[in-house]
C-alpha cells in the first residue's frame, strides 16, 4: 500500500497536533478521512469542517462504512493510544494495514527530500521557521509541523512543485527512526522520555541511530557541543551550529527597542542584518539552524532575510497575548526543565526590571518523578510561581509523585503557590501582576482565553 493507492485513511487520535497535519494532508489528496479522538477541541472541530468524519466515543460501531475495507484503508495511530483501544483491536483483528504516524511520515521521506528537525527542545519553532523560509522562497516546500504556524494558521503547508518536505522528527517512542532525512538539524539531547528509554545512554543511542539514517549525499547540522557522537553514512556532510560558534553562527548581535538584529555567518554564504520577526533571544539560535536548512534547500540571501523578518512564530511557543505598559501576558509550551529555564531567561532579558510570575502545569508523572529537582531549579529563576496539578496525558498516577515535589524544592525565599485549575482565575485576580507566563504542554492552554479576558479588563 502506498500513498497513491490508498482510498481511505482512518486516524486513531486524530486531534493530536502531529496527527491533524496528516489528516489535512490526506484530505488535500482527495482521500476519505475519518477517525477517533477522546475529546472535542477547536482543532478537531476544524478538521470536521474541512471534511474529516471524527467521533469522540471509543466504539467500533461508530466507524463509518467508508473505512471498513482492509484492502483500501490505511489506519494511522499515535503511540499515546493504548493497545487495548477497541477500535485499534478491531483493525488488528481484521488485518488492516496499520501504521504509526511516524511511519507515514517516513513513507514521505522516501519519496521526497526530508528536511527534518530533531532534538529535545526547539524542534517546533525551528522546523516552522525553516518551513516559512522555504515556503516564502522560490524553492517552496511541504511541511508537517508540530504546532500551528501563526503565519499560516495551520500545521500543514503544501506545494505541488517542491520535492522538499519539512518534518519535526520526534524522539518519543523512537518515532524518528522511521525517517530517512535528506538534511536534519539536531538541536539538543537533554534527557527526556525516560519512561520509554530507561537511561540517558539509551536516549543518546537513539539519536546516534537517527544520524545513521540520513541519506548519502545529505546533511547533518548539529548543535555545537552536544554529548552525541554522530554515526553518518559515507557522503553525508556534517556541520555544527550555535549562537556564537560553529560552522553556522551569529555575529554582531544588536538588541534595542524590542528588536533583535544579527549577522549570519555560514559556509554557504553570509547574510548581514537579519531581523528576528519574533524578537526572543533563543530565536537567534533557532533561526541559525532554520537558515542553514533553507540555504541547503536553495533559498537565496534576500529571500531568507525577508522571511526571517516576517516570521510570526508558533501558537503556544513564546506566544504574546497582551503586551502593553500595564501588563505582559504570554503562553509557552515549555514542559522540560531546560526549555523552562531558557524561556524564563529570555523573558528576563526582555523585562529585566519587572516582576515575572509563571503558572506551571507539569506534564506527565514520569517526567515529574525524573526531573522534579531540575524543574524546581529552573522555576526558581522566577519571582513568583503558581503550580498546578500534574497533567497525566497517557499515564496513570504514581504514588508520591505530585506537584508538591517541585514545590518543596523551589527557592525558599520566592513567592510560591499550589493551586487547583478551577481556582486559578480567582488566584490571579488576587495577585498584582506585571509579566505573566503560562508554561506547560497539557490543557493549561484552555485557560489562556479566560486569563486574557481577566487581564485585559483590569
Amino acid at each position: 500500500m502506498n500513498v497513491n493507492t490508498i482510498e481511505a485513511v482512518y486516524f486513531i487520535g486524530a486531534g493530536g497536533i502531529g496527527m491533524s497535519a496528516l489528516v489535512r494532508y490526506f484530505l488535500s489528496k482527495g482521500k476519505k478521512v475519518g477517525g477517533y479522538d477522546r475529546t472535542p477541541t477547536e482543532l478537531t472541530e476544524k478538521l470536521i469542517a474541512e471534511g474529516a468524519a471524527i467521533h469522540y466515543e471509543e466504539n467500533v460501531s461508530l466507524i463509518p462504512a467508508d473505512f471498513l475495507n482492509p484492502a483500501k484503508t490505511l489506519v494511522v495511530y499515535t503511540p499515546a493510544i493504548p493497545a487495548t483501544h477497541q477500535e485499534l483491536v478491531y483493525f488488528n483483528e481484521h488485518h488492516f494495514e496499520i501504521k504509526k504516524r511516524a511511519q507515514v511520515l517516513g513513507m514521505l521521506t522516501h519519496t521526497e527530500k526530508g528536511m527534518c528537525v530533531a532534538g529535545t527542545h526547539g524542534k517546533t519553532t525551528t522546523s516552522t521557521m525553516a518551513a516559512h523560509l522555504l515556503h516564502q522562497s522560490h524553492v517552496g516546500c511541504n511541511a508537517f509541523l508540530g504546532g500551528i504556524s501563526k503565519n499560516y494558521g495551520t500545521n500543514l503547508l503544501l506545494s505541488s512543485e517542491s520535492d522538499y518536505v519539512v518534518i519535526e522528527a520526534d524522539e518519543f517512542d523512537r518515532s524518528f527512526h522511521w525517517l530517512t532525512p535528506y538534511a536534519t538539524v539536531i538541536t539538543a539531547v537533554d534527557s527526556d522520555h525516560l519512561d520509554i528509554y530507561g537511561t540517558r545512554e539509551a536516549y543518546l543511542e537513539s539519536f546516534r541511530k537517527y544520524t545513521s539514517l540520513i541519506q548519502p549525499g545529505g546533511y547533518l547540522i548539529i548543535k555545537q557541543g552536544l554529548e552525541l557522537q554522530p554515526d553518518v553514512q559515507l557522503g553525508v556532510t556534517v556541520y555544527t551550529y550555535s549562537e556564537k560558534e560553529g560552522d553556522f553562527h551569529a555575529e554582531n548581535v544588536r538588541i534595542s527597542n524590542g528588536e533583535i538584529y544579527f549577522d549570519y555567518v555560514s559556509p554557504l554564504g553570509n547574510i548581514s542584518d537579519i531581523r528576528l520577526g519574533v524578537p526572543v533571544y533563543i530565536n537567534i539560535e533557532n533561526g541559525i539552524a532554520a537558515m542553514a536548512l533553507a540555504q541547503i534547500g536553495g533559498a537565496n540571501p534576500e529571500e531568507i532575510r525577508q522571511a526571517m523578518a516576517t516570521f510570526k512564530g508558533v501558537d503556544r511557543r513564546f506566544d504574546f497575548k497582551i503586551k502593553n505598559e500595564h501588563i505582559v501576558f504570554l503562553s509557552d509550551y515549555a514542559h522540560h526543565p531546560a526549555e523552562i529555564r531558557q524561556s524564563i531567561l529570555s523573558i528576563r532579558m526582555l523585562y529585566p526590571d519587572k516582576k515575572i510570575t509563571a503558572v506551571f502545569q507539569p506534564h506527565l508523572y514520569t517526567r515529574t518523578r525524573d526531573f522534579y529537582q531540575d524543574f524546581a531549579d529552573s522555576l526558581s529563576l522566577l519571582d513568583e510561581v503558581i503550580l498546578l496539578d500534574i497533567y497525566p496525558a497517557r499515564e496513570q498516577p504514581i504514588p508520591g509523585v505530585t506537584s508538591q515535589l517541585i514545590y518543596d524544592n523551589l527557592r525558599p525565599d520566592m513567592k510560591k503557590y499550589m493551586c487547583r485549575k478551577e481556582d486559578l482565575l480567582d488566584m490571579l485576580k488576587s495577585l498584582p501582576l506585571e509579566v505573566l507566563i503560562t508554561l506547560g504542554a497539557g490543557d493549561i492552554d484552555n485557560y489562556v482565553p479566560q486569563i486574557y479576558e481577566l487581564l485585559n479588563n483590569r
